[in-house]
């Protein structure tokens, strides 16, 4: 709770959506492209390899989305940089390299990890519903995943599963 409130920036914030909502990697925020945002239909394109994965934004995301892209053209109009994180400094580099882990971990409120984030996101998740199924769609993790998740949240449901 409040999470929101302790970043202090349009990009803490997003970076707190996007890893504390829809438990995305640090390494996959770093490369999000600014064509995979498409706010008349509410999503945004994660590129994993040759895969693509579709986060369908909901309300709060949707916007914090929208005032860190009018916060990136206010701020640097005429970059050509196709990430959707830029800083002072990548912004305007001619070989457009990604915003540092460095800077997305800066962006948290203190004491807070990407990873820890996202993990406690899909272990929340899994706690409410244990249908691996569903942790593999909204989260695109891998099936192994999945239910290492699952058999956290929930012991009891899978001791007896055979290993």
């Amino acid at each position: 709770m409040g999470l929101l409130d302790q970043a202090t920036t349009p990009l803490g914030r997003l970076v707190v959506a996007l890893t504390a909502i829809h438990a995305l990697p640090g390494k996959e925020i770093q490369t999000l492209h600014t064509c995979g945002l498409d706010p008349s239909r509410g999503t945004l394109e994660v590129r994993r390899g040759l895969l693509r994965h579709t986060l369908y934004l909901e309300e709060l995301t949707h916007q914090l989305a929208a005032d860190w892209t009018a916060y990136r053209h206010h701020r640097w109009p005429v970059s050509s940089d196709p990430h959707l994180l830029v800083t002072q400094k990548t912004a305007v580099d001619p070989d457009h390299p990604t915003v540092s882990r460095g800077t997305l971990s800066g962006s948290l409120p203190r004491g807070l990890t990407l990873s820890g984030l996202r993990q406690d996101r899909i272990l929340n998740e899994a706690a409410e519903n244990a249908d691996p199924l569903r942790l593999m769609r909204l989260f695109g993790i891998t099936e192994k995943t999945a239910m290492h998740y699952v058999t956290a949240a929930h012991p009891e449901r899978t001791a007896k599963l055979p290993r």
